[in-house]
């Protein structure tokens, strides 16, 4: 049995049925399963063409969430529930930038919910009034508007982060640098084939072979690259 996630999001009054496919995946790529709806438009939002399609390899969240009558019953059982809103209210709880808050209930045992309001409307002020706390993600002062799916991806991200993040996974192996030889080599052939072509005057040849070569490492080659190199300029003799 998996062991329960922590976290909730809820999703107040939901209008589209392609963003709770999409707030799905952005909740599955960083490892949050607990999905709940409050009074979405259409009741069968879950199973709905464009919400699968849009969850896309999400659809196991899609079918654990479940569907609530009011906020109040999808935050039962949770201790700290965090209100998102663009614009703080007059009354109601403090309003945070999302880093500073969640570093701060990352080091707390607590069951904690986020909670979306609807596509147009966002969140009504009585909703606001049962959170802990007002999440508010910094935007653009002329343009603040998020489309739901993207609060939720912004939100998951910084939440997981304050977790203690994913780690990235490394290159599998780095290219084996070429040596001087191979460089060496390589300018040679180069400098046949600029010749070939009519681009270097052997008797005029300026710096352009040791600016090449200053080129070359810098580049920091590998053979293969060196290797590559190569191919080309047989081609250029070949014409």
């Amino acid at each position: 049995m998996p062991p329960l996630d922590p976290t909730r999001f809820v999703l107040v009054g939901t209008s589209h049925a392609g963003n709770v496919g999409a707030a799905a995946r952005a909740m599955k790529v960083m490892g949050f399963s607990e999905l709940v709806l409050v009074a979405p438009r259409f009741a069968d939002v879950l199973v709905r063409e464009e919400t699968v399609a849009m969850a896309s390899g999400a659809a196991d969240i899609l079918v654990r969430a479940r569907i609530a009558a009011t906020l109040a019953e999808a935050l039962d059982g949770v201790s700290y529930a965090c209100a998102t809103a663009m614009t703080p209210r007059d009354f109601g709880p403090p309003t945070h930038a999302p880093r500073a808050l969640l570093s701060r209930l990352a080091s707390e045992a607590q069951r904690v919910a986020f909670v979306f309001g609807s596509e147009r409307y966002g969140l009504a002020n009585e909703d606001v009034y049962r959170c802990h706390a007002c999440v508010s993600i910094p935007t653009h002062a002329d343009y603040g508007s998020l489309n739901l799916a993207q609060a939720v991806q912004l939100i998951a991200y910084d939440w997981r982060e304050a977790l203690g993040g994913y780690a990235v996974t490394p290159r599998t192996a780095e290219a084996e640098p070429a040596d001087v030889a191979a460089i060496q080599s390589l300018l040679e052939h180069w400098q046949r084939a600029l010749v070939h072509i009519g681009h270097l005057d052997p008797a005029a040849p300026r710096k352009l072979m040791p600016r090449l070569n200053q080129a070359l490492n810098r580049a920091a080659l590998s053979h293969e690259e060196v290797h590559v190199l190569r191919g080309i300029a047989t081609s250029m003799l070949k014409r």
